[in-house]
């Protein structure tokens, strides 16, 4: 545990200029990125009495060992570089709004001829117009289950469209009114448009006015004696209220706007978030997250934004308003920023009356239920994660708590695709982010796979902090990380890529350059022996070793001849099981994945547009690759979806020679 006062920079070195600064751990690696419109002030701010600090702060100022920062022109600058630096080094300490999770949207691909309607993940493309975010997928295929029956537009791959015009019949969807068929001339082109905009404008808001005309068409057929028809309107009308049931019109001026809302304690927060598209609710999203300092609810506003709008790894589509419960300090700043990514103006307001403000108040109900609820299921989970780590220091006789765990496991079947896995548990919960699989070969069993696999990892966190070191020794290396300026916005400060564990040509921190405070192996004393063996060689004597041997769920350390029995009841044995099973899981699932890849594949995969569907139609046809080599293209081509050319094709991979010849 470092003391702040020992990396506190010298009275005066720090500028009353807006900047961006970053904490960093003994080797070298970005543990909090915050940004300050005075940075003199903010990080004075860490530097006093530590006790008076917030819990998690203590927590980040002792583990830090050294302080850097950047300064800038303004404090959209700041608020730029700080979202580019919490993304490039995903820092430990920061408040992380991510679920992992890409949220779907409706799509209509309005850039075909055949416009498609599909679930679509991921960044957006031009010409295509999307509805959403939802939560699930599932309710944008309920929503469209509901409207294809109204609003009879293609929904089908570009491949099942080709092949359905190719053989002359629609699919299952155009048989049974769901889909006008245009793959098969059932429409025009033109006609296919007219629907897809139809839904369009349903999906906009403009539903009252869908309605009115259906029932309008209803009467009028009804008087014409047309009962049949009457009977299609009445039921499509009823289909189209069911969809608007399930979207309710919650402001009724047609705003595109996200309502946030939070509920927090001294140490977590629970978001809650209402995407309002058209005046209706689209979608509902929330996070429970620790507080990493004192926060407000405008800190929280902040924080949300830059992540939740920043890019890849969060939502790209950022509403012409976002209501809020408490405008941030540096809301223009944040405010010309999400303008930015827009590309037009975006507002953040706190609603005061009215419809907005009773949404507001609903999503915070939300928000704090959320909070409630994640108390009660994870109540003294912090408490026994602790305890847990604490057992295992105990009985392994370790002198601090392990706060980085790798564990390692071996997958084969009778020495074939030998794989092994690492995974990473930091405070006792997984770092999915750091997992790692590993190809071996040439090991003849599971110790000498082990062995290897050690061997390859450690050599290389060898060679990483040799590497820092001897950067940090050239004379041409400045000393003084405390950097003050730095030229365009953006540009890492001079002795960014000079601090260990950083690679000097991406920024980043290198591969395997950090090191764990205890590694478990999958096994007993066999494993054990030579896991302490490699890295005895390596002359690594600063990190704890053992293993976890299924059979009783014993213990067992270097050069003991009893193993170490943690009670049945013990959280050090929970936490050191759920280590084991998840190293065997992501060992198996790769092994797995290379075994089926092997298995899998043959001669046919190299035909150009031949897909998996008509893959399995010629096995299930012919039964196997020998009797599909011995056909004829004649026989080939009578498998539905084959035509003669990609026959001739498929009989040229398979090694037939000129397919002209099998002709006769």
């Amino acid at each position: 545990m470092a003391d702040p006062s020992t990396y506190r920079p010298a009275p005066g070195t720090i500028p009353e200029s807006p900047g961006v600064y970053r904490f960093r751990d003994g080797t070298g690696r970005v543990i909090y990125v915050g940004k300050a419109k005075n940075l003199r002030s903010r990080l004075n701010s860490y530097f006093g009495d530590v006790w008076n600090l917030h819990q998690r702060t203590q927590q980040m100022v002792t583990t830090a060992e050294s302080v850097d920062w950047v300064t800038v022109g303004t404090e959209v600058e700041a608020l730029q570089l700080e979202y580019s630096w919490i993304k490039q080094h995903d820092p430990r300490f920061n408040v992380r709004y991510r679920d992992d999770k890409s949220y779907p949207y409706l799509a209509v691909t309005l850039d075909e001829e055949f416009p498609r309607l599909q679930v679509m993940r991921g960044a957006k493309r031009r010409g295509v117009r999307y509805f959403g975010p939802y939560s699930h997928a599932w309710a944008i295929r309920e929503t469209l289950d509901l409207l294809l029956r109204v609003f009879p537009a293609r929904t089908c791959s570009s491949g099942v469209f080709k092949r359905a015009g190719q053989v002359g019949r629609p699919c299952l969807l155009g048989y049974i009114g769901k889909c006008s068929a245009p793959c098969v001339g059932s429409v025009s082109a033109e006609q296919h448009r007219e629907i897809v905009d139809n839904f369009c404008d349903f999906m906009a808001g403009r539903t009252d006015t869908m309605v009115r005309r259906l029932e309008r068409e209803m009467t009028e057929a009804s008087e014409q004696l047309e009962f049949e028809r009457a009977a299609r309107l009445r039921d499509d009308i009823a289909a189209l209220r069911r969809a608007m049931e399930k979207q309710t019109v919650v402001l009724g001026d047609g705003t595109d706007a996200d309502v946030v809302a939070f509920a927090d304690d001294p140490l977590e927060a629970a978001v809650q978030v209402f995407h309002v598209r058209d005046g209706r609710v689209r979608g509902q999203r929330g996070w429970v997250v620790e507080k990493v300092e004192d926060l407000s609810t405008g800190d929280l506003v902040h924080h949300f934004c830059t992540q939740v709008y920043g890019g890849e790894q969060g939502e790209t589509d950022v509403p012409r308003e976002l209501l809020v419960p408490e405008l941030p300090t540096d809301v223009d700043a944040l405010a010309a920023w999400l303008s930015e990514k827009r590309g037009s103006r975006v507002t953040l307001r706190v609603p005061q009356r009215g419809d907005k403000r009773a949404l507001l108040e609903t999503v915070a109900r939300n928000a704090a239920e959320a909070l409630n609820r994640h108390k009660l299921r994870r109540s003294g989970d912090l408490t026994t994660r602790g305890k847990a780590l604490d057992e295992i220091a105990e009985a392994l006789g370790m002198s601090t708590s392990p706060l980085r765990i790798e564990c390692y496991d071996v997958s084969q079947i009778q020495g074939t695709d030998v794989v092994a896995s690492m995974v990473v548990f930091e405070d006792g919960l997984p770092r999915k982010g750091e997992y790692r699989r590993f190809v071996v070969r040439g090991a003849t069993d599971d110790l000498s796979a082990m062995s290897e696999v050690l061997r390859r990892r450690f050599s290389r966190y060898l060679n990483a902090a040799a590497s820092a070191k001897s950067e940090l020794e050239s004379p041409t290396v400045a000393t003084d990380f405390f950097t003050s300026e730095a030229g365009e916005l953006g540009e890492e400060p001079a002795a960014e890529t000079d601090r260990p564990g950083i690679d000097p040509t991406t920024g980043r921190p290198r591969r395997f350059a950090y090191p764990p405070q205890l590694v478990v192996v999958d096994g007993g004393q066999p494993q054990v022996a030579a896991a302490a063996q490699v890295l005895a060689e390596l002359g690594i004597t600063d990190i704890a070793l053992c293993g976890l041997a299924k059979r009783l769920e014993e213990v067992w350390l270097p050069d003991d001849e009893f193993p170490v029995i943690l009670p049945r009841a013990s959280e050090g044995l929970y936490l050191l099981q759920r280590v084991r099973d998840e190293a065997h899981r992501f060992a198996i699932t790769f092994h797995r994945q290379r075994r089926s890849k092997r298995m899998t594949a043959s001669g046919l995969d190299s035909v150009a547009g031949l897909g998996e569907v008509r893959r399995k139609a010629l096995l299930r046809h012919f039964g196997s690759l020998k009797r599909i080599a011995a056909a004829t293209v004649d026989e080939i081509v009578e498998v539905p979806g084959i035509g003669r050319r990609t026959a001739e094709a498929i009989l040229a991979a398979l090694g037939k020679g000129d397919a002209s010849d099998q002709d006769g």
